[in-house]
C-alpha cells in the first residue's frame, strides 16, 4: 500500500462532507501574471500581507531575454542583495516561484532554482543551491519547460517525472512551473509491502481537502487527489532535490499553500509522464 493510499483510512468518514465542500474549489481569475510569471509575488504578498516588488517592477529590462543582464557573480543558499532580487524576479517574470522577490536566498528560491535548472538540462550536483555560469547564463536565453500533452486541453497540469517538474498550464501557456518529488522507486512495508512509485496516466483533480492530513507513513497539506482517494498532489516535506516520495507528487509547502486555488475540481486535467531517475 503506497503513503497516498493510507489517505483513506486516515480520513475516514469525514471525508464525505470535506469532498462536497471541496467541489467548489475552482480557479481564481484574478492570479493571472502581470509580467509572465509574476504571480509569484502576488501569491507572496497574499501570504505575509506586505506588498512586494513585482518582477517587472525588481527588474525593469527583462521583458525581453536578450535585455536581461544577469548578475556577474556566483550565488549560494543564504545569500542577500541584489543580485539575488535579480534573479528572483527573472525566475518569477518565466514562471518559476521564487517566493517573495526580497533579495533573501531562502528555499523557495532553492526549489525555483532546483525547477529552472532540471528544464534546462543542467545537473544539480546533489541538489547543489548555486546559480552559477551556466545558470546564470540560461537565464537570459531559458528554454520553455517540454510540453507533454499539447492537446490536453488549455488549463492542465503536467508532472515530468523524468525531469522532477510539474507544470500549471494557462490558455495552453505555462503559468507555474514547480520542482516536485515524485515516487522514489524504493521497496517499503506499512501495513504490506510495495515500491514507491508515482503512475503515469491521464488524470483529473478528483478532489481537495484543505489543512494537514495524517496518514500511516507522514502527511499530506492541502492534498488535491487525482487518483480515487490515494495519490495526490500535496505538500510534505522534505521536498528534496531527487524523488523521494511514496507515490504521490510532493511539492514545496509554500507552494502547496496556493496551487490548489489554481485547480478546478473535476475538471483540471492531471497528465503524468515519464520514469523518475
Amino acid at each position: 500500500m503506497l503513503l497516498c493510499a493510507g489517505a483513506t483510512a486516515a480520513v475516514g468518514g469525514s471525508l464525505v462532507g470535506l469532498l462536497s465542500q471541496a467541489s467548489a474549489v475552482t480557479s481564481s481569475p484574478d492570479r493571472r501574471p502581470t509580467a509572465g510569471g509574476a504571480q509569484a509575488t502576488a501569491h507572496s504578498a497574499q501570504r505575509t500581507g506586505t506588498a512586494q516588488p513585482t518582477a517587472r517592477t525588481a527588474q525593469p529590462t527583462a521583458g525581453a531575454a536578450h535585455e536581461y543582464v544577469p548578475p556577474s557573480q556566483n550565488l549560494y543558499l543564504g545569500d542577500s542583495g541584489a543580485a539575488v532580487l535579480s534573479v528572483q524576479a527573472r525566475l518569477a517574470q518565466l514562471g518559476y516561484y521564487p517566493g517573495p522577490v526580497d533579495g533573501k536566498y531562502s528555499a523557495d528560491l532553492e526549489e525555483a532554482v532546483w525547477a529552472f535548472k532540471e528544464v534546462q538540462g543542467l545537473p544539480l550536483l546533489r541538489g547543489s543551491s548555486l546559480i552559477g555560469p551556466a545558470m546564470r547564463q540560461d537565464l537570459v536565453n531559458p528554454k520553455p519547460p517540454p510540453a507533454l500533452v499539447p492537446k490536453g486541453g488549455p488549463n492542465r497540469i503536467e508532472v515530468n517525472q523524468s525531469i522532477q517538474v510539474l507544470v500549471l498550464y494557462r490558455n495552453n501557456q505555462p503559468y507555474v512551473i514547480l520542482h516536485v518529488s515524485t515516487g522514489g522507486r524504493y521497496y517499503y512495508c506499512s501495513n504490506g509491502c510495495s515500491y514507491a512509485i508515482t503512475p503515469d496516466g491521464n488524470y483529473k483533480a478528483l478532489s481537495y481537502l484543505q489543512g494537514t492530513i495524517t496518514v500511516p507513513l507522514g502527511f499530506m497539506k492541502n492534498p488535491v487527489f487525482f487518483i480515487g482517494r490515494t495519490y495526490a498532489i500535496h505538500g510534505g516535506e522534505p521536498v528534496p532535490w531527487y524523488p523521494a516520495s511514496h507515490g504521490c507528487v510532493r511539492i514545496y509547502d509554500d507552494a502547496v499553500n496556493w496551487l490548489h486555488n489554481d485547480v478546478t475540481i473535476g475538471a483540471t486535467n492531471i497528465y503524468i509522464r515519464g520514469t523518475a531517475p
